[in-house]
């Protein structure tokens, strides 16, 4: 099978030759551009500057050649947007703090504290306030809140939906079609598309990064607090957002058509490590209505399938998850409360595929042996990989410090499998 057929397979919960593996075909299935760097080390292969693609997780583009020679099937359509509203355009040297020689955009502007730590200012604009600061000696960007004196009794909807989302220009929409034209004309992959606005109450949106000067809840906990205290105002950004999101679907569909078997909808993580954020009544009435209608729209107008991502423990969600149409589920933290990989298959795997789950990224990926990532992949292989319905990624990005042996026995235990499979 083409890397194409093969996910095809897997989405419509059919065996394929063998299972689908990704790297790198979104913002939560990627890899730190360090830990690429030491990667193609370990592979061979010339070192060379990381793309960063991803500023605010420092996600590194992973080249075509290590793509075919780890047999990867996925890619991802877009990569032209950032968190931090720049385009990614005219590549320029730039050096983080752990030294991985990397190439960002020329809109990557930073300035520095008297600490040593780097802001990065929102559209690439240093007269605006910074939106994300990197620590000095750190790995990551973390948002900065920028939230201004908020008026309780006088919260406006319009002004936050106009603040964070917009209906994609005519511009993006022609790189969109270009883009899309190209992989796969002349690949191929599998095609895993990006839909703006799907994400309602995803954290990583409410702060705005990507905005010079964001107006109502933008701090985190506030933003938490007010699904108790002010509902009404989060269910009225939703519905805006809502609508914008209903018209980029339907100009994204113009754009690329069915070169694309599925779209990532939604990243908003509503589990943490020992339950969920919410409660499922609170997800019926505020979250599913919304994740229904863009649910409804993408099965009756495309061939696409439904990428959701949900951090932590998922399962008081999945049923609902189910009935709002969601098709598949990332990045199936098997570490959190309730998200045993056996129980999960049995329970959901004709109804759900799982994208993810293949080593957990906290501990084992990053700080066990060998061995004991070897033993990991194969247990969680053998499990999600039966019958179908499976695409192999770690759980969640695999992250800075990953030592190149623990990815390397990743990946071979991967190559083994499917052989494996494919001589059965």
């Amino acid at each position: 099978m083409t890397s194409r057929e093969r996910v095809r397979k897997a989405l419509n919960h059919e065996v394929p030759d063998r299972v689908p593996l990704d790297l790198d075909s979104s913002v939560v299935t990627g890899i730190s551009a360090s830990a690429y760097g030491r990667l193609r080390l370990a592979l061979g292969f010339e070192p060379k500057p990381v793309k960063v693609w991803e500023p605010l997780q420092m996600l590194g583009e992973v080249d075509l050649e290590i793509k075919e020679a780890l047999g990867v099937d996925v890619v991802g359509l877009d990569r032209l947007s950032t968190s931090f509203g720049f385009p990614n355009v005219n590549w320029k040297p730039w050096r983080p703090f752990h030294g991985t020689e990397v190439l960002v955009s020329e809109h990557f502007v930073t300035t520095e504290t008297e600490e040593g730590d780097t802001l990065i200012h929102p559209e690439g604009d240093r007269s605006a306030p910074p939106s994300g600061r990197m620590p000095k000696g750190g790995f990551y960007f973390d948002a900065i809140v920028r939230q201004d004196p908020i008026d309780w009794d006088h919260l406006d909807p319009e002004e936050w939906v106009r603040d964070t989302f917009s209906v994609y220009p005519d511009s993006y929409l022609e790189y969109l079609q270009r883009e899309a034209d190209d992989l796969y004309r002349n690949t191929p992959f599998s095609l895993l598309g990006h839909c703006s606005g799907g994400s309602f109450g995803d954290i990583a949106v409410v702060p705005a990064p990507g905005c010079r000067h964001p107006r109502g809840i933008r701090d985190q906990q506030d933003w938490y607090v007010a699904h108790a205290s002010h509902p009404e105002y989060i269910r009225a950004i939703f519905e805006l957002q809502c609508e914008i999101a209903l018209q980029n679907l339907k100009l994204y569909g113009e754009a690329v058509g069915d070169r694309i078997d599925a779209v990532f909808v939604s990243g908003t993580d509503f589990g943490s490590q020992r339950g969920p954020f919410i409660s499922p009544k609170m997800y019926r009435e505020l979250y599913k209505p919304f994740h229904r209608k863009l649910n409804d729209w993408v099965h009756a107008n495309t061939s696409w399938k439904t990428f959701y991502h949900c951090c932590g423990s998922a399962v008081a969600f999945l049923d609902d998850f189910i009935d709002a149409g969601v098709d598949i589920l990332n990045p199936v933290q098997t570490s959190a409360e309730g998200m045993d990989p056996g129980m999960l298959k049995q329970k959901y795997g004709d109804r759900l595929v799982f994208w993810g789950g293949g080593v957990d990224t906290q501990r084992t990926l990053q700080f066990g042996s060998p061995d004991e990532v070897r033993r990991e992949v194969r247990e969680r292989l053998d499990i999600f990989g039966r019958g179908g319905g499976y695409v192999f990624n770690p759980v969640h990005n695999i992250q800075h410090g990953t030592p190149p042996e623990n990815m390397l026995a990743m990946f071979e235990t991967v190559k083994e499998f499917r052989e494996s499979a494919s001589r059965e």
